[in-house]
């Protein structure tokens, strides 16, 4: 029996950007899983959590190494960072994406042993884990992301996020980079970063240690928390279970188009 866990808005964006597939083997073998049940497949264990083999055959959406190996293969091929910037330019399109001011932070992770990009979590009894790095608009729609070592500083990547903004179409005149300001806690209150925005016109609003009071610092900033607590939701997000680094981001990207596309169906 066969279930539809994607809605028709994420295949309508996502269909024109799918790679042709290679052409039937003339030796026969199995018919190739669509794609459009295979991406059913993925968000189905992005969703759920659960382990790519388990997912139940009975739903119809083929085997888990098939879906995991689509992933892939769309990943290599750049469809999950496209569909990313597309449904970003048509909440642009709708003002829905606020450049007056940006949010960025990171957030810890739990990692089973081994893979790259893990650290000791120093908030974690040194236990491996990740750390993701997500830029959001005033809205909390995540526009950027990275993943470190959980022991890597916030700081450490603060010029590379900044600097990896894409320029976002959607409306008529020249696309949109950067941000009028930028708000970030204590952890990126260093010279280096400051002294960054500036130069991109950027104006900053980042925690002064010692000086800012804790009851004001998450007065704007408290919508970049909520959003690595929808990515969190994401079982399959909630513990880094991959240890693939390519697999990791590439279900980091679709969880970031699925939380844009909840937001643009709230337009409509």
């Amino acid at each position: 029996m066969k279930q539809q866990e994607i809605s028709a808005e994420l295949w309508a964006h996502i269909r024109p950007l799918l790679p042709a597939p290679k052409p039937a083997n003339p030796r026969g073998g199995r018919p190739r899983i669509d794609d459009e049940l295979a991406l059913n497949g993925i968000v189905f264990v992005l969703r759920t959590g659960i382990p790519w083999e388990e997912l139940p055959q009975a739903l119809g959406w083929g085997s888990g190494m098939t879906c995991w190996r689509r992933l892939q293969q769309w990943h290599e091929t750049g469809v999950w960072h496209g569909l990313h910037m597309v449904l970003l330019e048509h909440l642009r399109r709708n003002d829905a994406l606020d450049y007056s001011r940006m949010c960025i932070d990171g957030s810890s992770v739990a990692k089973p042993p081994g893979g790259p990009h893990t650290g000791p979590n120093p908030t974690d009894r040194g236990k491996l884990g990740s750390k993701r790095h997500v830029l959001t608009d005033a809205n909390g729609t995540p526009v950027m992301f990275c993943v470190t070592g959980a022991n890597r500083h916030d700081s450490v990547v603060f010029e590379e996020m900044i600097d990896a903004l894409p320029a976002i179409k959607g409306k008529s005149g020249r696309p949109r980079r950067w941000p009028d300001k930028l708000h970030a806690d204590k952890a990126y209150d260093c010279k280096r970063c400051r002294q960054h925005l500036r130069q991109r016109g950027i104006r900053v609003r980042i925690a002064r240690k010692g000086i800012e009071s804790k009851e004001r610092l998450g007065r704007h900033r408290w919508v970049v928390e909520r959003t690595h607590a929808w990515l969190a939701a994401f079982g399959r997000l909630r513990v880094r279970f991959e240890r693939s680094i390519t697999t990791h981001v590439a279900l980091l990207s679709l969880a970031c188009s699925i939380i844009c596309l909840r937001t643009l169906r709230r337009l409509c």
